[in-house]
């Protein structure tokens, strides 16, 4: 470790200091860190060494590797949160979640989910036609709300129309992801004893009471209203012909004894942050991103014209499979701004990384937001180019090169249903709509968080393509 490069250290606290900036500040610090130092730096603590990695191979060799599955520091923030829901575990239990919950993304699943998705779609059309008068329109409440809706009346099988308290919900989202960078950036918080002594610690327990009552309710609600014949047969990996969801799934192996009541509440809590902010967030740097790249968009809609030609009707799935130009674009658009943009491992047996000896109990901090914006992986990263992610453009290219749903077995477990509800929404929304830039690319200020954030808002101009037509007449 002593030879690999990183930051001034102070006695004590090794690289601890460094940290002690504001949120924006250290996300634009890390970045030049890796600048300094190169593919790989260390970074130290009083109680923690951790190493930084930014290139394809390095990541591979971590990612893909099951001797390196474990999680730590900073998902150990999150566990007054999500407990040891799939996001946080490791080990055996890990291992028994996961495949306890894949079938539950099963294709035949997905498909069933379909035309919720297109009433969903509707429904933010509907949202932006109300908004119109505003003459800019503030991307993230609205497309979180969205996505909120459609995860649980999809994944969780209860419609929230029938619970009041989702705009306070994806507030406390926001509001953890706060108390959680307070601890980053303040390196005495990290020790557990000090960080519960703080009133951003008593913040964060009340947030988190509101977040969990918010998905007992819908726990609860699910148990009353669903189908006992609503099964998933997980050893034989066949999805029954009913309209079975995650929660099912969960409630009929709680009914078996392999998971209990508080096994169900963590999974839900992860599924429903992870599911709905992390689309939402890529839905909305997509919108802000094609809002400006006008000629991009005119052939995102080139392309649903052929599919739909003047045609009002809802998408099928084999329209979908038809949307090639626009599943580039969104890969594009997740390049640039990826939903998390860290990611974290625990070494927990000897590694060789770049030439350098990584010992046991060594934090990985991935890099994915600079990863995806390596020149020599992918020229002019800053630019927008779809034409990046066709068959042919994407021959030789390391695969872990583009990791915007993680990689290897640790994977995000939703990347089909994601693609399947940003196909869908986006699709939607520009048929009907041309996207005007408000907010550019270079307005962007981001700081660190459970996802990527903005410390502003993200705001895009709708133009009603009906009216258009008509001034063109």
């Amino acid at each position: 470790m002593n030879k690999i490069p990183g930051p001034p250290t102070v006695p004590l606290f090794g690289h601890l200091l460094a940290l002690h900036k504001t949120a924006e500040s250290l996300f634009e610090h890390l970045r030049l860190w890796r600048k300094s130092y190169g593919r790989l730096w260390k970074f130290t603590g009083t109680h923690f060494r951790a190493i930084h990695v930014y290139h394809a191979e390095d990541v591979q060799m971590i990612l893909s590797n099951t001797s390196y599955n474990d999680k730590d520091i900073p998902y150990t923030f999150l566990q007054g949160w999500l407990g040891e829901g799939l996001l946080v575990s490791n080990g055996d239990k890990w291992h028994r979640r996961r495949k306890m919950l894949t079938p539950a993304f099963h294709f035949k699943i997905l498909n069933k989910y379909f035309s919720i998705f297109c009433q969903h779609t509707q429904t933010l059309l509907g949202t932006i036609e109300n908004e119109l008068d505003k003459g800019k329109i503030d991307l993230s409440p609205m497309i979180s709300k969205a996505a909120l809706h459609t995860m649980c009346e999809t994944a969780l099988g209860v419609n929230v129309h029938e619970i009041p308290s989702i705009d306070s919900y994806i507030q406390s989202i926001h509001k953890v992801g706060d108390c959680i960078v307070q601890r980053m950036i303040k390196p005495w918080y990290i020790v557990d004893s000090i960080y519960k002594l703080s009133y951003t610690a008593r913040q964060e327990k009340c947030v988190i009471s509101d977040l969990h009552n918010f998905t007992k309710q819908i726990i609860q609600r699910r148990r009353k209203n669903r189908n006992g014949s609503n099964t998933i047969n997980v050893k034989e990996n066949n999805v029954n012909e009913v309209d079975a969801t995650m929660l099912d799934l969960l409630l009929d192996e709680e009914a078996k004894g392999t998971i209990n009541d508080k096994g169900v509440q963590e999974e839900v809590d992860t599924l429903l942050f992870e599911g709905h902010d992390t689309t939402a967030t890529a839905l909305t740097f997509m919108m802000m991103r094609i809002a400006n790249e006008p000629d991009i968009q005119d052939s995102i809609y080139e392309e649903l014209q052929s599919i739909f030609e003047d045609s009002q009707r809802s998408p099928t799935i084999e329209d979908l499979s038809k949307m090639k130009y626009l599943e580039c674009c969104i890969k594009e658009s997740m390049r640039l701004y990826p939903s998390v943009p860290f990611i974290s491992r625990n070494i927990t047996k000897e590694v060789v990384i770049a030439g350098y000896t990584i010992p046991k109990n060594t934090f990985v901090n991935i890099h994915v937001f600079d990863i995806h914006r390596d020149p020599e992986v992918y020229p002019e990263p800053e630019k927008f180019r779809p034409e990046r992610f066709l068959p042919q453009n994407t021959v030789g290219r390391n695969p872990y090169s583009y990791i915007p749903f993680s990689a290897g077995p640790r994977n995000c477990i939703g990347q089909k249903y994601a693609m399947m509800m940003m196909k869908i929404l986006m699709s939607g929304t520009m048929r009907n709509y041309r996207l005007e830039p408000i907010t550019r690319p270079e307005d962007l200020v981001f700081i660190p968080d459970l996802v990527l954030r903005t410390n502003h808002p993200i705001y895009v101009q709708f133009r009603p393509r009906a009216k258009l037509t008509e001034n063109r007449k």
